[in-house]
């Protein structure tokens, strides 16, 4: 069981309730934070005090004050009025991080909310009630307000959500999982949805994923290197430490540690005295990527345990302030930096299968035929290798760089950081793809050198790859072995057989 205390919720254990479906549960200390400040919430209502967010409208409507009588009217008009979000539903994991990530927040005691409500949102996840929200509509300031609206919605018996594998309404899903629906009262719609869960919940599962595509795409560029002969000084760690950067030295670490007892690889001169660059270069161009992704994973650290709805209650003396936490612009720039630098990757990785395929650059049978001209081989799948890479230039282009005022021009920058994420995310897979391309056609050209010569790691590489997909001695139906190699990709499989062979890789 994750326990959940608004401070140490980290990425693996936000992944292992998303994906594999932990338990979470309230701590004691994310308890006493909550009656805490939602006791100065009700402090403050009863001596009649204005507040924003308390007792006032919102947005424009700042300056309306709200009679007590209205006031659960007016959380329930703010949820059925931000739910107006477009487009295909969020995957089932993205709706399971985005509750945990709001109950985390909500558990750091600084949004006024009752524990019966952040009771329920433990519930929904823990008996598999999962909202139905679009992944389109939020502007990502102001909060993920949009999808947050509709996570909110089978709460309050309204919406719809995912039960048992159907989609029904919210109200029919919370009944069938014996979860009570609610009646929301002051603060608590504004604390709910005020904040970046949505666009760091699509942004957590994006980074973990990402840490995995580190690792497979040095794997992967080390079996070609392997494949084509490469010449391996160019990851000696005397090239990296007159350039310090900590990526590009971690990478050639990893390519000579895959490579190593590799009686395929050459030294300058032996047999040429460069290689190209997608070869040459893999330690500068994979290192690049991973200085980006180090500096990504530690903004989504930082907001995972972090308070960012509005107003802010500070319990130890009451004090009540309306800020900006809920602008989501410094997870819109980290995800705009994790998409550029993953497709980066693919980028890179569609090149070296070109490498391959041309038989002027590889010296092997053009496309890996095994009779050119009767079979195409592997001509197409670099076709769609570079499709995919070409895709992810298109969404490369960064989503935080612009801004469209919102509420009358009360909110006049906004970030679109969850359009970051969700492209992140995109980019993310894509990437994989073409890394489980490479590594199907890195194992074909070295299958026709001698496999058994290949590094410890590689070798290890090449036995994975094979134990789904055989040699192509004919044309085949390729998809379904990239859908194969995908999945040991996507599943850290790849990285696990070679840290076996090998040891840890950085």
């Amino acid at each position: 069981m994750v326990l959940v205390d608004g401070s140490s919720l980290t990425i693996e254990q936000l992944v292992s309730v998303a994906r594999n479906g932990e338990k979470v549960g309230l701590s004691a200390a994310g308890k006493k934070n909550i009656e805490r400040s939602r006791k100065i919430v009700e402090d403050k209502i009863k001596a009649g005090n204005v507040i924003y967010g308390l007792n006032t409208g919102f947005g424009k409507f700042s300056n309306v004050a709200i009679s007590d009588k209205d006031l659960d009217k007016l959380q329930y008009n703010l949820i059925v009025s931000d739910a107006v979000g477009v487009g295909d539903p969020f995957p089932t994991d993205v709706v399971r991080a985005i509750i945990l990530l709001r109950v985390n927040a909500l558990a750091k005691g600084f949004s006024g909310i009752r524990l019966e409500t952040v009771k329920t949102m433990i519930e929904m996840l823990n008996r598999g009630v999962h909202p139905v929200i679009p992944e389109k509509g939020s502007v990502g300031s102001s909060g993920d307000l949009c999808p947050l609206a509709h996570m909110v919605m089978p709460m309050i018996g309204e919406g719809e959500a995912e039960y048992n594998g159907k989609v029904m309404s919210g109200k029919a899903a919370m009944k069938a999982a014996g979860i009570p629906t609610i009646t929301l009262k002051a603060k608590e719609g504004l604390a709910l949805i005020n904040g970046t869960c949505a666009m760091l919940g699509v942004g957590a599962l994006a980074v973990y994923d990402a840490g995995i595509v580190l690792k497979t795409a040095d794997i992967a560029a080390a079996l070609t290197c392997d494949a084509l002969e490469g010449i391996t000084d160019a990851y000696d760690p005397r090239i990296q430490k007159v350039r310090p950067h900590k990526g590009q030295i971690q990478t050639a670490a990893n390519l000579l540690k895959i490579l190593k007892g590799s009686k395929q690889t050459t030294k300058q001169g032996e047999t040429h005295l460069q290689d190209a660059y997608t070869l040459r270069c893999i330690p500068q161009i994979h290192g690049g990527s991973r200085q980006a992704y180090d500096y990504v994973r530690g903004v989504v650290e930082t907001e995972i345990n972090a308070v960012t709805d509005n107003p802010l209650i500070f319990p130890d003396n009451g004090d009540i302030f309306s800020g900006g936490n809920f602008h989501g612009q410094p997870v819109a720039i980290a995800m705009d930096t994790l998409g550029i630098a993953m497709a980066e990757y693919a980028n890179v990785a569609e090149r070296r299968i070109e490498r391959m395929v041309n038989p002027q650059l590889s010296g092997l049978p053009g496309f890996l035929c095994v009779t050119e001209g009767i079979q195409d081989g592997f001509m197409v799948l670099q076709y769609a290798a570079a499709a995919l890479v070409s895709e992810n230039k298109v969404l490369a282009h960064p989503a935080s760089v612009d801004s469209i005022p919102t509420s009358a021009n009360q909110e006049d920058h906004v970030s679109f950081g969850t359009i970051a994420a969700r492209k992140a995310a995109t980019i993310i897979n894509h990437t994989q793809n073409v890394l489980a391309m490479e590594l199907i056609i890195a194992s074909q050209a070295a299958d026709f050198k001698d496999p058994k010569k290949l590094g410890k790691g590689s070798k290890a590489a090449y036995q994975s790859v094979r134990k789904d997909v055989t040699f192509m001695d004919d044309d085949r139906a390729i998809y379904k072995d990239t859908e194969k190699i995908l999945k040991q990709v996507q599943s850290g499989k790849i990285v696990d057989v070679v840290e076996k062979a090998v040891g840890k890789l950085g």
